[in-house]
C-alpha cells in the first residue's frame, strides 16, 4: 500500500499503472483488505477518465469501490475514497452521498474524506457544500499531499457559480500542488475564458493536451457524468479554449 500510494496521488493513468501491481499484490495478501479496494478504485477511475474511457476499467473501479464500502466498516478514508468513485465513475450520487455521510460520521475530521466528498459535491452541483467541505479540508491539513483535490472543488464549485477569479486562483493552488493533473489546467482553462483571457486559455488548453493527450469535451463530461447546469457551462468554456469536442 505504502509504495503504491505516491503513484495513485498523481490521478493520472500513467501513474495509476504503476500503483496497480502493489496494490494487487497487497489484496493478495489479504483479500478484505478495505484500503487497497478503495485505491485501486481510485487508479481504476483515473485510467478510465484519462486513459482511454475502457469500460473494463469503468467495471473495475466500481466493483473496487463497493468492495471497500463493504469491507471497511470502520475505515473512513476507504469509504470516502469509494464514495468519489461510486460518485464520478458509476454516476450514483446519492449512493455516494450516503457513504460520504457515513465516512464523516466515523471520522469527522478526516481530511481525505472531505477533500474528495468536496469533489464530488462541487460536479454534482452543490456548490456552496463543497466549499464548505473543501475549506474543512484544507484547514485541518493544508500541507497535504491531497490538497489538489478541495482546490479543485473549489474552482468547479466557484466556476458554476459565475465566481471566475476565485475559480481561476483556485485552480492556480491546485495545480501548484499537481501539476501532471490534467483536470486542473481545464478549469483553469475555462475560468480563464470567462475572463476573457482567451490567448492564456488556449495556452493552458494546449497544456491539458500535452498532459492527457486523448482528452476531449464530450467524453470527459460524460465519463464524469456532470448534471447538464453543471456540465453545459464548463463544456462550453472547453469548446472557447479550444480543446477537442471528441
Amino acid at each position: 500500500m505504502l509504495r503504491a500510494t505516491r503513484h495513485a496521488y498523481m490521478a493520472m493513468p500513467d501513474e495509476a499503472a504503476r500503483a496497480l501491481p502493489f496494490l494487487e499484490q497487497a489484496l493478495a495478501l489479504e483479500p478484505d483488505y478495505p484500503a487497497a479496494h478503495a485505491m485501486l478504485a481510485w487508479c481504476f477511475h483515473a485510467r478510465f477518465q484519462r486513459g482511454g474511457h475502457s469500460q473494463e476499467d469503468r467495471a473495475t473501479a466500481v466493483r473496487h469501490a463497493h468492495a471497500a464500502l463493504k469491507e471497511g466498516a470502520d475505515d473512513a478514508t476507504a469509504i470516502g475514497i469509494a464514495a468519489f468513485v461510486v460518485a464520478l465513475t458509476e454516476h450514483d450520487p446519492v449512493a455516494a452521498l450516503a457513504a460520504f455521510n457515513r465516512a464523516t460520521a466515523i471520522s469527522p475530521s478526516n481530511a481525505f474524506v472531505l477533500g474528495f466528498g468536496s469533489v464530488a459535491l462541487a460536479f454534482s452541483g452543490q456548490a456552496e457544500l463543497a466549499i464548505e467541505w473543501a475549506e474543512r479540508a484544507l484547514r485541518l491539513s493544508p500541507f497535504d499531499p491531497l490538497r489538489h483535490l478541495p482546490f479543485n472543488a473549489m474552482a468547479i464549485a466557484h466556476f458554476t457559480r459565475g465566481r471566475y477569479e476565485q475559480a481561476a486562483a483556485a485552480s492556480r493552488n491546485a495545480i501548484e500542488s499537481n501539476p501532471p493533473f490534467s483536470l486542473l489546467h481545464a478549469m483553469l482553462a475555462a475560468s480563464l475564458v470567462r475572463l476573457g483571457q482567451v490567448d492564456a486559455a488556449k495556452l493552458t488548453a494546449a497544456r491539458v493536451l500535452v498532459l492527457q493527450p486523448s482528452f476531449s469535451v464530450g467524453a470527459t463530461l460524460r465519463s464524469l457524468g456532470l448534471p447538464p447546469e453543471v456540465a453545459a457551462p464548463i463544456g462550453e468554456a472547453w469548446r472557447a479554449a479550444g480543446l477537442p469536442e471528441e
